[in-house]
């Protein structure tokens, strides 16, 4: 039989350390030691669903289109492909590995503000345009204002 493992490093010391094991003293006669394993589970990290994260960035692109009143149609167009792009990423968003739901909605509702905003406006527009005395005045206003640009404009050469 061998001799036990003892102390720090004395072979001579009547107290017996075993790492993780109650560190009490036993004499000389065989233990048996519990052995814990650590059981690691690597994981892959999730991803986020590509339709989601264009969802979003077609959202937030339709948004300020449409804030810059002139872009009004481009802002309706990309609402539109940001919508489409929002469902396909919150189906994507169910399956396992697979993150992003709340990108997509994220841009589901800017995509949705951006065409419920440039559907209000050209709405607006075509309101106004079909009132012919609001066009009366709006060509009024212009005549004004053309009235008061001067006739001659020097531009300073270089």
């Amino acid at each position: 039989m061998s001799k036990p493992l003892t102390g720090p490093g004395r072979d001579g010391d009547p107290r017996r350390m075993e790492p993780g094991v109650d560190n009490r003293p036993v004499d000389d006669r065989p233990v048996a030691v519990a052995v814990a394993v650590e059981e690691r589970v690597v994981t892959k990290p999730a991803r986020t669903s590509a339709a989601a994260a264009f969802a979003l960035a077609f959202g937030v692109a339709a948004f300020v289109c449409v804030l810059i009143v002139i872009l009004s149609p481009v802002g309706l167009v990309l609402g539109i492909i940001g919508l489409i792009l929002g469902v396909i990423g919150l189906r994507a968003a169910r399956r396992v590995g697979i993150t992003g739901k709340g990108v997509a909605i994220a841009g589901l509702v800017l995509s949705g503000l951006a065409i419920v905003i440039s559907i209000a406006f050209a709405a607006g527009v075509v309101t106004v345009l079909n009132n012919d005395s609001a066009v009366d005045r709006i060509e009024q206003e212009v005549d004004k204002m053309r009235d008061t640009l001067p006739d001659n404009v020097e531009v300073p050469q270089p």
